[in-house]
């Protein structure tokens, strides 16, 4: 996905500054990994106020929102004549509440060039990236016998998770896992993961150069 981030040479987010850092959450599902977020930010210092809950379709994840008194928007694509127009009216919700950065957390959505180039984008993958990208990064890693698997967090792009590497946590392989009980391993450290990596990225800022992603 090219966002202003992949495109450009250079993309900089500045470090927080006088109170929390905005920033959007996108979701497609029962949001699990939004519910982390919502949790780290209802601590006194965890340096992010979640601006936005938007979905593709009514899920689960806007009723977590919804529960926690945070704004939600749905924005489904078969509302539109195209995905270019999808795409712009997504950038025009995500705009209107003025955040920071995005995060992806389990849109099952490819972001168009409108909602790429308004803020920088992150999102994690349950794979060690760049290997296994896609829907099924747990049942590929496993039918190919690694064994080390894990999360990536990293900028979206306009690919199929194919964006700079921001971070990595790597779980093990047991020789008895299945995809279910491996999946659940890798959540555990993926919800880790996005709470420590949005709180960093907001309260150091960070900036992309080509393919390295550097913090602070």
């Amino acid at each position: 996905m090219t966002n202003a981030a992949a495109s450009d040479p250079t993309t900089v987010v500045d470090q927080g500054r006088g109170g929390d850092v905005p920033v959007v959450v996108l979701v497609s599902g029962s949001g699990t990994l939004l519910q982390a977020l919502i949790d780290a930010a209802s601590g006194s210092d965890y340096p992010v106020r979640i601006a936005a809950v938007g979905a593709d379709r009514p899920c689960e994840g806007i009723e977590r929102a919804a529960r926690a008194g945070i704004p939600t928007f749905v924005c489904p694509p078969g509302d539109f004549a195209d995905r270019g127009a999808w795409d712009v009216a997504l950038a025009e919700h995500v705009s209107a509440a003025g955040p920071r950065f995005v995060v992806t957390a389990g849109f099952m959505r490819i972001l168009g060039p409108a909602t790429l180039g308004a803020q920088p984008v992150i999102n994690t993958h349950p794979a060690l990236l760049p290997s296994f990208p896609g829907a099924h990064g747990v049942r590929d890693a496993l039918a190919y016998g690694v064994k080390v698997t894990g999360t990536t967090c990293h900028v979206v792009d306009a690919g199929v998770d194919t964006g700079p590497i921001i971070e990595q946590r790597v779980v093990t392989v047991d020789d008895d896992d299945t995809e279910e009980s491996l999946h659940e391993r890798i959540k555990v450290q993926e919800r880790d993961l996005l709470v420590e990596m949005v709180a960093r990225l907001a309260r150091e800022g960070f900036a992309v150069e080509g393919r390295r992603v550097r913090i602070g």
